[in-house]
């Protein structure tokens, strides 16, 4: 039994898997809220606001790629575990891109959805805990220290002061470290719209925190060509 029990929202139209997973997580202690539509998922989300979600990728109405992608327009934190039969790369790629933590192939045993799971329901736990308490901070390769709630950066003697809009810009990406985040998404997280205007802020946003960064080699926000960023370190 875990500490807190952690919701999950499940999305599999295959009833019979469905059911095995749905009583298998439950015996673990975990709450398992499970729907067979992609349509009927988006709702449960909107009222339930889930710890993580599992979403199978072929749906009847939509795909879970789909799905997803309509959640990371309001919401970067949520972990999201894509479970499919597909396994060529181009599959796995798209998942991430999507807005995936991470993809189990199908078949797949418990003990290894479990431990996926509690990875990213505690990683997201953590740090979130972290940037929320002021003196606790998050480092950033190996060099830095982001103080959200102060906002500001610490290297070495260096103090950085950030603004509040750098520092969610920042906050951000380090909820989705080492994964692709779509400039639409960041864009409706930060500003609440994707017009001409804040896209432009959001260039200039992004080289601003690059500058800041710039003395770590472990750290880069890269561009990903067609779709958005990734902060690696």
């Amino acid at each position: 039994m875990i500490g807190k029990q952690t919701n999950i929202l499940f999305v599999e139209d295959e009833l019979n898997l469905a059911e095995i997973v749905r009583e298998s997580l439950e015996s673990r202690g975990f709450a398992v809220t499970h729907h067979a539509t992609a349509t009927a998922g988006l709702e449960a989300y909107y009222s339930s606001r889930p710890d993580i979600l599992i979403l199978d990728v072929m749906l009847p109405d939509a795909d879970g790629f789909a799905l997803a992608r309509q959640i990371r327009t309001t919401d970067m934190e949520t972990p999201v575990i894509f479970l499919t039969s597909k396994s060529l790369p181009q599959d796995v790629v798209t998942g991430f891109e999507s807005g995936g933590n991470d993809y189990l192939k199908k078949p797949f045993s418990m003990e290894e959805l479990v431990v996926r799971i509690k990875a990213l329901t505690n990683k997201s736990r953590t740090l979130f805990g972290e940037m929320t308490d002021p003196d606790i901070p998050v480092i950033i390769g190996t060099q830095y220290a982001f103080h959200y709630k102060k906002a500001f950066l610490k290297r070495k003697e260096d103090t950085i002061s950030l603004t509040a809009r750098e520092a969610e810009l920042l906050k951000l990406f380090l909820l989705n470290r080492n994964q692709v985040m779509d400039r639409k998404s960041i864009l409706l997280h930060i500003w609440g719209n994707d017009d001409f205007f804040t896209g432009r802020s959001l260039d200039v946003f992004i080289t601003r925190l690059r500058k800041y960064l710039q003395h770590d080699p472990e750290v880069r926000i890269m561009n990903i060509r067609g779709i958005g960023y990734k902060l690696i370190g």
